[in-house]
C-alpha cells in the first residue's frame, strides 16, 4: 500500500467514512438491510420503505435512488440536523451497507397517467 493510499484510509477512518480501496466493497445483503432498517427504527421518520414522512419533515425521502453509500454512510455518522448522528459502535457500516442495498432495491412509483382511475 502507497503512502497515498494510507493517508487516504485513515482520512476516511478519521471522518468515520468507509473507504473503498482496490476495488473492495461491503458485500451488501438488501434483506438484511430491510430487518436492520426496522431494528434501529429508521422507519419511524423515513417510512417503511424510505418514503420519507407525509406528518413532519423530519424524515426525510431515502428512497428510491438513494444517495452514493460513501455519502450515506458519511451522513450517518455525522449528520448535525434533526436525526443524531450515529457512530460505527452504534451502527456498523455493514448494516449500513445493507439498508442501502434495501432501499436501493425499492422501485420507482408508477407514473400517475398510467393508472387508469386517475385518468377518468
Amino acid at each position: 500500500m502507497t503512502r497515498t493510499m494510507v493517508r487516504v484510509v485513515l482520512a476516511a477512518v478519521a471522518a468515520g467514512t468507509v473507504a473503498l480501496v482496490s476495488g473492495s466493497a461491503f458485500a451488501a445483503d438488501a434483506v438484511k438491510g430491510k430487518a436492520d432498517f426496522m431494528k434501529y427504527g429508521c422507519w419511524q421518520c423515513h417510512g417503511t420503505e424510505g418514503q420519507g414522512s407525509a406528518i413532519t419533515s423530519a424524515g426525510k425521502v431515502l428512497a428510491p435512488d438513494p444517495m452514493p453509500l460513501e455519502t450515506f454512510i458519511a451522513f450517518v455518522r455525522s449528520t448535525d440536523r434533526a436525526m443524531p448522528p450515529y457512530s460505527e459502535k452504534v451502527l456498523p457500516n455493514e448494516d449500513l451497507a445493507d439498508m442501502h442495498a434495501y432501499l436501493s432495491t425499492i422501485p420507482k412509483p408508477k407514473d400517475y397517467k398510467s393508472i387508469p382511475l386517475l385518468n377518468q
